[in-house]
C-alpha cells in the first residue's frame, strides 16, 4: 500500500518499532495535553482562499539565516536516530541533503558530528546545543562544530531538567542512563544533561565564543521573545519541546503569533510542533513563521525506509504545500500573508 500522507508514516512506524523505541519517541509529558493541543491547534485555524489568480507556477523556496533552501520544511532537532533506523542520523543527513532543506542535529546524536556531516558534507546544518556546566566543554563543543560547518547553533532553552514523561516511566527506563548509553562512546565522557543554571545573561559568553548565527529554541511568551531581541540573538524557534516538557503550554502554532507580533521582524521565526500536513506548513508561514521544523514525522520516515522514508516525507509534505499554496492563490512564499487566515469565533 502506499503512503501518501504523514500519518501513514506513524502508523507503519509503531509497527516496525519496540514497544520501548516507540515509547521513547513519542515520549509526551504528564497527560499529553500539549502534545495532543499541538495538532488540534492547527486544526481550530482556517484558510481564506483567494481565487482567480495564476497559478501556473508556484515556487516553495525561501531562505533561512541567508541560506537558500527548497522549501520551507526543515529538520527539528531530535535524539538518537538510531533508534529508528540503524544509519540513524546520517540517513537523516543524507535526506536532507538531497531534499536541499536545513537539518538541526542534535547534541544527543547517536553518531558523532564528523560522521554525520561526512555522510552529507554538502548539506546545509545547524547545531543544536544544551548548554553544559563546563564551560570549557562548551567552548570545545562549538568550536568543533564550526570546523565542521555547521552555519548556525540553536540553543535549547526549554529543557533544564527533563519533563515527567510517564510512559517511559512506566517502561522502568532511566532516561539519564539511556541517554549516556545511547550517545557514541567518544561522546559519553564529556556531553551530559544541560547545565540548570544558564540564563539570559550567560548568552554573552556564548556570544564571545562564537560568531555563528545563535538562535533560541523553545520560546512561547513575547516577554522571552522581547529579551531574545535585547540580547541581540538572530532567530527564535518558537517550541514547545513537542509536547515533551512542560505539559499544559500552549501550542506551538497559539504561541507562534504572539512571538512574530513581539519581535515586529527584526528577528527571524521558526516553528515546530504538530506539523502534519501541507496546510499545516501553509497556516505558519501565513502567521510569521519563516520556516517551519519536523520532528517525530522525521523519525517516522526513518523507521520506514531509512534516508528514503525521510526523503519521502519531506516530499508529501512539500507537495501538499505547493498544492495549498496553488488552490489558495500563492504563488511563492513571500505571497503568505496573514490576510489567508481565518481564526475561530469565540
Amino acid at each position: 500500500m502506499s503512503l501518501v500522507c504523514v500519518a501513514d508514516f506513524k502508523a507503519h512506524a509503531q509497527e516496525l518499532l519496540s514497544k520501548s523505541s516507540w515509547d521513547f519517541i513519542e515520549g509526551k509529558a504528564d497527560e499529553g495535553i500539549t502534545y495532543k493541543d499541538n495538532i488540534a491547534a492547527f486544526k481550530r485555524i482556517r484558510l481564506r482562499p483567494r481565487y482567480l489568480r495564476d497559478v501556473s507556477e508556484v515556487d516553495t523556496r525561501t531562505t533561512i539565516q541567508g541560506q537558500e533552501i527548497s522549501a520551507p520544511i526543515c529538520i527539528a532537532p531530535t535524539a538518537f536516530h538510531s533508534i529508528a533506523w540503524p544509519d540513524g542520523e546520517r540517513s537523516t543527513a543524507r535526506a536532507a541533503q538531497e531534499a536541499d532543506v536545513c537539518y538541526i542535529t542534535s547534541i544527543y546524536a547517536s553518531y558523532t558530528l564528523e560522521d554525520i556531516v561526512a555522510a552529507a558534507p554538502r548539506g546545509l546544518r545547524w547545531f543544536q546545543f544544551c548548554v553544559q556546566s563546563d564551560w570549557e566543554l562548551n567552548r570545545q563543543l562549538i568550536r568543533r562544530a564550526e570546523a565542521l560547518g555547521f552555519k548556525a547553533l540553536v540553543i535549547t532553552t526549554d529543557a533544564p531538567i527533563l519533563g515527567k514523561r510517564r510512559q517511559i516511566l512506566r517502561n522502568h527506563l532511566n532516561l539519564e542512563e539511556k541517554l549516556k548509553d545511547l550517545l557514541p562512546p567518544e561522546e559519553r565522557n564529556s556531553i551530559h544533561l544541560p547545565s540548570t543554571s544558564f540564563c539570559w545573561n550567560d548568552l554573552s559568553l556564548l556570544q564571545n565564543i562564537t560568531r555563528l548565527p545563535i538562535i533560541l529554541k523553545g520560546i512561547l511568551t513575547k516577554e522571552d521573545a522581547e529579551l531574545a531581541m535585547k540580547h541581540n540573538v538572530q532567530g527564535i524557534l518558537v517550541s514547545n519541546h513537542g509536547g515533551r516538557q512542560l505539559d499544559e503550554v500552549p501550542a506551538s502554532i497559539d504561541a507562534l503569533t504572539e512571538v512574530v507580533a513581539a519581535v515586529k521582524g527584526k528577528v527571524e521565526v521558526y516553528m515546530d510542533g504538530g506539523v502534519r500536513t501541507g496546510n499545516d506548513v501553509l497556516k505558519a508561514l501565513a502567521l510569521g513563521a519563516k520556516c517551519i521544523f519536523l520532528g517525530r514525522p522525521i523519525l517516522w520516515g526513518l523507521a520506514y525506509k531509512g534516508e528514503h522514508g525521510v526523503k519521502e516525507v519531506l516530499n508529501i509534505l512539500k507537495t501538499e504545500l505547493h498544492t495549498s499554496m496553488a488552490l489558495s492563490g500563492c504563488r511563492s512564499v513571500a505571497e503568505i500573508s496573514p490576510d489567508l487566515i481565518q481564526f475561530p469565533r469565540l
